[in-house]
């Protein structure tokens, strides 16, 4: 994901690109769906949960989530070492968003679904 500087975010003709592409590139709403709705979960249980991501992307995801300020990561220092991730305050914040989405796909995906039929079989 290129990072975008202040300047250019003004520049840009859609408000919105910055959030999405946070919050919506690959595997981070799942990512924070899993920690969100089971709450803070070690490594291997939130692979569990999404068991078509690799180990190596989960890491990188979880990495650039906790550099965004979404997830807070907790370091354990026993015999094994454990480690915790959970979403932060800012994380939470987006929660409204996705259930806004979920609502909208609730009542409007069945639409997409029938008009992109009705495109294919034109």
């Amino acid at each position: 994901m290129a990072e975008r500087t202040i300047a250019s975010q003004s520049l840009d003709p859609c408000p919105i690109n910055p959030v999405v592409d946070l919050v919506f590139s690959r595997w981070t709403t799942p990512i924070l769906w899993v920690l969100r709705h089971h709450g803070r979960q070690r490594f291997n249980q939130i692979e569990r949960r999404l068991p078509t991501i690799s180990p190596k992307v989960l890491t990188q995801r979880l990495r650039q989530l906790e550099r965004d300020g979404l997830v807070a990561r907790t370091y354990y220092a026993e015999i094994p070492p454990r480690v915790e991730y959970e979403m932060t305050e800012l994380a939470l914040s987006l929660v409204p968003v996705f259930e806004t989405l979920v609502d909208w796909s609730e009542a409007h995906l069945h639409k997409v679904e029938q008009a992109r039929r009705a495109y294919d079989s034109a």
